[in-house]
């Protein structure tokens, strides 16, 4: 098991990321942003310089956050924008000796609206086979995209599209409808983490960590994001299972407590807030895993 996170969450420049990573003794980070643009959407310039930026501080990525299929992405939209982000994603995942994708199925619709489930299934395929083909592996994470409606969900994809794994993040069951367990007047609980965990633990190889409470009634984002184990989103429970398991993959901090991704439009965060908010959560994370007697390698 190792550890590692999404350091963007801690500044937007790559200087700072590192920084943060090094203060909690890390070497890895999960790149998703920098200064701003997610990776594979970077100019290629940009590029080579963060890769040899990464080299020179001793930085690995082990896994990569693309946009690709993403909560924001309906599944209507061109899936030629999609197959760019492949093509941009394969060589910079090779040049950085990254071997994981994070991906996802497409936007939700509104429940009760057509989801265009064989579109998506189609699209999946064609994403694992093109990153397989490439000696990578594409992973889809629980979020607010079609399998992140129930685990019935996501098992669906993975039994529709070969060679697809998982991504389990802990904390996006908390501020999800359950859409597998209609109750009599036609409401749906909230998802159970540890259910869900349970139900796709076989196909998990990449774990991201975060905590927090359930949405307001009528909301449906988090009021409060926690440190770790300080939520409902039963990280430590989740933690003993992956030990007890003999989990050798990564646990990927994502904080969201400084509210990086949640903040107001036009509205800058606080990034010294940010920065030392991520190093507190690594922390505090960290003490978790001591307080289970859980050690990275």
């Amino acid at each position: 098991m190792f550890l590692t996170g999404f350091a963007d969450e801690a500044a937007r420049d790559l200087t700072t990321q590192i920084k943060a990573t090094k203060e909690l003794g890390w070497s890895r980070i999960s790149a998703r942003g920098v200064n701003g643009a997610n990776l594979h959407e970077l100019p290629e310039g940009d590029f080579a310089e963060v890769a040899d930026q990464l080299d020179d501080a001793g930085i690995t990525i082990p896994e990569f956050g693309s946009l690709i299929g993403n909560w924001a992405k309906p599944i209507e939209s061109d899936f030629d924008l999609t197959l760019a982000e492949i093509d941009r994603a394969i060589p910079r995942m090779k040049r950085l000796g990254t071997p994981l994708i994070r991906i996802m199925s497409y936007a939700q619709k509104p429940w009760g609206e057509d989801q265009h489930e064989a579109e998506r299934f189609r699209r999946l395929r064609e994403i694992v086979k093109r990153f397989e083909e490439a000696g990578l592996v594409a992973a889809h994470e629980n979020c607010m995209n079609w399998g992140g409606f129930s685990p019935e969900h996501t098992l669906r994809l993975v039994e529709e599209v070969p060679g697809l794994k998982l991504i389990f993040d802990t904390a996006n069951p908390v501020f999800q409808k359950d859409r597998s367990k209609p109750s009599p007047d036609g409401s749906f609980p909230w998802q159970d983490p540890m259910e869900f965990f349970q139900a796709v633990r076989e196909h998990v190889v990449h774990v991201h960590i975060k905590d927090c409470t359930n949405p307001p009634e009528g909301e449906t984002e988090p009021a409060q994001y926690t440190l770790p184990g300080e939520g409902q989103a039963k990280v430590k429970e989740i933690l003993r299972e992956l030990k007890a398991a003999g989990y050798d993959g990564g646990l990927a901090i994502e904080p969201h407590v400084a509210t990086v991704f949640h903040a107001t439009e036009g509205e800058e965060p606080d990034w010294d807030q940010c920065y030392s908010s991520y190093v507190e959560y690594g922390k505090a994370f960290e003490a978790l895993l001591e307080e289970l007697a859980w050690r990275p390698e």
